[in-house]
């Protein structure tokens, strides 16, 4: 279902690109999309769901359906006020908000800033809906229905792909579609999970309730992980507010290489987190501390067999796959080349990515959020030092440098906290697994570059030439990867974990 969802929201970028290129009007959107999209990550994929998932499976397993039930309903009626009333100050101060993510806006191109917080006010609300899906979502996770919440970010991307296609005629400008198409994905999200939670017998039926002692766990849980768990995206948000300073196009050209980093992202490296929360939140409560880290080191291993691989192939082909997915209508050759130099930047960092996503699920599964925060705090500011330094001699390629060398700081603070707090400590067969992946992941690359071809060709080519050839490159490589990997000795039952 993540699969679906990662694609779809590529084939939905596919269309933004063609539509709007990468224009000032494309900008604008991107930021008044990327405001509410950034605190939708830190309650449907961060500290939200990583705060509330270990309390409600404490309640699950030592409690009875009744006392879920009231924790569910005092959690939504606090959780749905609160964002109420962000909503609303959001909304009156769009402008304030506008100026202060992007600030180059505000300082050089008044109508660039005018259209962003015009539709920021649309788009806004969306935080409100999707949180609330967001919690939703955490409840059906808990009880193992994960293909429900998996499957509903594809209802935000079909709503886009229709607004950019059979709206944006009627809008002027016409990106205000897009707009009006985050809000109506919002409502459409929320309402689609509202059936299956009443199939578990757990509707909410909100009420407030701010002194509940389940409530207070959750938000004193949740407050510092607002922070910890969203280090990454609060770096790309950075990334944004310095590239509003920098030429037209740079806001989209990170835009569209970052969603190229987070398709792997998603489809591996916030699933298995996403799987693994509410089993190691059970194996803390039962005191398994073996069971716990092993668990861990399954992720991890999993994580690299994936994001290696995926880190060099965007590497490698960052042209073609840019040249195959956008550029069509209105993205430019020099989008397509500016777009390819961040994607390798980022492309550089996507293990640190995907780790970070796994090692903080370690921590916020015993509801340790202080820790994380420490981390993420130490790895922001790193992240503003590098910006600074890399921004002037790189540009916007120096913001995604700068974002993935903090990504490895912060996966590595965490990973030496675990190991130090002696919850992780490492399986054997940690030295095999690497020397097999470093082998297959040097026949990948080697086989892909043999294949590849300029870009000039590429630039040349039609549409289904492309696909054709891009699909030989990914077919051969996987296949190369696989079949080095087997002869090196990996096989399924190394893959699975008891």
């Amino acid at each position: 279902m993540t699969m679906l969802s990662r694609v779809l929201g590529l084939a939905r970028d596919v269309v933004v690109a063609n539509y709007f290129g990468a224009s000032g009007s494309a900008d604008a959107f991107f930021v008044a999309f990327k405001i509410p999209n950034f605190l939708r990550r830190l309650f449907a994929e961060g500290a939200f769901a990583q705060a509330f998932v270990p309390v409600l499976s404490e309640y699950r397993t030592q409690r009875d359906l009744k006392a879920v039930q009231q924790l569910v309903n005092y959690v939504a009626g606090t959780l749905g006020s609160i964002l109420i009333a962000i909503t609303v100050l959001a909304v009156v101060a769009a402008p304030m908000l506008t100026a202060m993510f992007a600030p180059g806006f505000y300082m050089g191109d008044e109508g660039k800033f005018e259209l962003a917080a015009e539709m920021l006010r649309i788009t806004f609300p969306y935080l409100l809906l999707i949180s609330l899906t967001a919690f939703a979502g955490s409840i059906l996770n808990s009880y193992e229905r994960f293909a429900v919440p998996a499957f509903t970010p594809v209802l935000l991307n079909i709503s886009l792909i229709c607004s950019a296609i059979f709206l944006s005629p009627l809008f002027d400008p016409p990106i205000l579609a897009l707009a009006w198409g985050v809000m109506i994905a919002g409502v459409v999200q929320l309402v689609f999970q509202l059936p299956f939670l009443a199939r578990i017998h757990l509707l909410p039926k909100p009420v407030w309730g701010w002194n509940d002692p389940g409530v207070r766990r959750i938000m004193t849980l949740m407050v510092p992980a607002l922070f910890g768990v969203s280090v990454t995206q609060i770096n790309l948000l950075l990334d944004t507010v310095l590239a509003s300073f920098l030429q037209t196009g740079s806001v989209s050209w990170l835009y569209y290489s970052d969603r190229l980093a987070e398709l792997p992202l998603g489809v591996f490296g916030i699933a298995i987190a996403t799987v693994i929360l509410p089993s190691l939140s059970r194996k803390h409560t039962t005191q398994s501390g073996e069971a716990f880290s092993s668990t861990l080191n399954w992720a991890m291993q999993m994580v690299m067999f994936i994001g290696i691989p995926a880190a060099v192939a965007l590497f490698v082909l960052a042209e073609p796959l840019l040249i195959t997915l956008f550029h069509y209508g209105a993205l430019t050759d020099r989008d397509v080349f500016m777009a390819a130099a961040s994607l390798r930047a980022y492309a550089c960092g996507l293990l640190a990515f995907m780790l970070i996503k796994v090692l903080a699920t370690g921590y916020f599964s015993r509801q340790d959020t202080k820790t994380p925060v420490k981390i993420g705090i130490q790895a922001a500011v790193a992240n503003m030092v590098f910006n600074l330094i890399l921004i002037g001699p790189f540009a916007h390629v120096g913001l995604a440098a700068a974002t993935a060398m903090s990504a490895f700081m912060n996966a590595g603070l965490l990973l030496y906290g675990l190991i130090k707090s002696g919850v992780f400590s490492w399986s054997s067969g940690w030295v095999v697994q690497l020397l097999r992946m470093l082998v297959a992941n040097v026949a990948m690359a080697i086989v892909i570059i043999q294949l590849m071809g300029s870009v000039d060709e590429w630039l040349q080519m039609d549409l289904w030439a492309r696909i054709s050839q891009m699909a030989i490159l990914v077919v051969a490589g996987g296949a190369v990867y696989a079949v080095v990997l087997a002869f090196a000795g990996l096989r399924v039952r190394h893959l699975k974990h008891n």
